[in-house]
């Protein structure tokens, strides 16, 4: 039986408890582990270690509350050091179709392996291996531009284009799902759980996207302009970059746990026989949103975040 040191984080004074156990993780040798002992849910962390460590470790967890929480981490092997999805779609935007039609999410679910997707949703690792192999053959276009572009004209480009289309839509899209589940929620109960899911989501992104626009996207820019011309690195009140990042990466899971949702209760947006024109809109509407969402997600996520965690590091 495999017995692992555990680490109380409960009796570490909160702003030692971290460093305390990034040390640890530090010290262990490939394929080692321990177990963290908590009293709430140490999620945080979690982001925390993909954003300072990426792919490194193994997160399990062997109690999940409501009063003691116990994680297993592990440190993989060189051979468990697989690209995540998102890593896989950061290098080649095409590959995203691939998983977009096997249902398995890119962006918001990126952090993960396609071994760990496919374990969960029960789909075989070889045919989704097969499709991917299958795009190598095809002419590639500009998409993997992002992978080149300065990350200030990136972030530009976000708000530009992703953020405006949020603004732009979802008052929109509330008013006419609210409407639908007004005239036809007794007969299609979903409905009114879609709208309310929704207003969710219009919620959360607009203040998600306020924060990225006041706070981490301008010291990123900063970030962009020392690099290009040299200066002083930019402090911040929030320490590392990778805090604020953990956050909104959290908060991407959140949205796509909820449009999630909304696509498996109205079975991928399939319009019943008495669907109206409104009805019909608001699929078509729903759909070309998390269309959009997709595309945002990634470049933050995917491209964005991870660029940006190397460049401070770069110039530290």
């Amino acid at each position: 039986m495999e017995v692992l040191d555990i680490l109380d984080v409960t009796v570490i004074e909160p702003r030692f408890k971290h460093p305390t156990i990034f040390d640890k993780f530090d010290s262990l040798l490939a394929g080692e582990a321990f177990i963290i002992h908590n009293d709430h849910d140490p999620k945080p962390l979690y982001y925390q270690l993909l954003a300072e460590r990426g792919q490194a470790f193994v997160w399990d967890y062997l109690e999940n509350g409501p009063e003691v929480w116990q994680v297993k981490i592990a440190k993989k092997t060189e051979a468990e050091n697989v690209e995540t999805i998102g890593e896989i779609v950061a290098k080649d935007y095409r590959k995203a179709q691939v998983f977009k039609n096997l249902g398995i999410d890119f962006c918001c679910g990126g952090k993960k392996t396609i071994a760990e997707v496919c374990q969960k949703k029960g789909i075989a690792p070889e045919e989704v291996e097969r499709q991917l192999a299958a795009i190598k053959g095809e002419n590639a276009n500009s998409e993997s531009d992002f992978q080149n572009w300065d990350l200030g004209f990136l972030s530009d480009y976000i708000i530009n284009t992703h953020h405006r289309y949020v603004r732009d839509n979802t008052a929109f899209i509330l008013e006419i799902a609210q409407k639908v589940a007004r005239v036809h929620g007794d007969r299609h109960p979903e409905l009114v759980k879609v709208a309310e899911l929704f207003e969710r989501i219009g919620n959360d992104l607009t203040l998600h996207m306020i924060k990225e626009e006041k706070i981490l996207f301008p010291f990123i820019k900063e970030l962009a302009q020392v690099y290009n011309t040299g200066g002083l690195l930019p402090s911040a009140n929030f320490g590392k970059i990778s805090v604020p990042i953990q956050v909104m990466d959290s908060e991407h899971e959140q949205v796509g746990g909820d449009f999630e949702t909304i696509r498996k209760i109205t079975s991928n947006y399939q319009l019943p026989v008495d669907a109206c024109s409104s009805y019909t809109i608001l699929f078509k509407k729903l759909e070309e949103y998390e269309n959009d969402l997709h595309r945002h997600v990634h470049l933050e996520s995917n491209i964005l975040f991870p660029k940006a965690i190397q460049l401070e590091k770069e110039l530290s």
